[in-house]
């Protein structure tokens, strides 16, 4: 029996009317991940707002799996370069009061 948390990818596709293929591909690129249990493939819940995502950008803005990966490593690298920012900002602080 799969866990309750996990949502079978051909009921996603059927409710965002996309291709298994495409999910597929998504998977290979490492952008989503799927889990295999009974022969079937299941998408954790935490990974649909990615994959809400990933449709939106592919739809609205008409971008290739390609550009997707890239846009998503850029994402990737502001959100640490963000942080890295914040962990300063709190060092920087530090020396401030003194």
């Amino acid at each position: 029996m799969i866990e309750p948390h996990f949502i079978a990818t051909k009921t996603l596709c059927l409710q965002y009317q996309i291709e298994i293929s495409f999910v597929d591909a998504l998977h290979q690129m490492g952008l989503l991940q799927i889990e295999i249990r009974e022969q079937k493939q299941y998408i954790h819940h935490d990974q649909i707002g990615t994959l809400e995502k990933i449709i939106r950008l592919h739809n609205e803005l008409d971008l290739n799996l390609e550009g997707i990966d890239v846009v998503f490593n850029l994402l990737e690298k502001e959100k640490t370069l963000r942080n890295e920012l914040n962990a300063l900002k709190n060092k920087l602080r530090i020396y401030e009061k003194e």
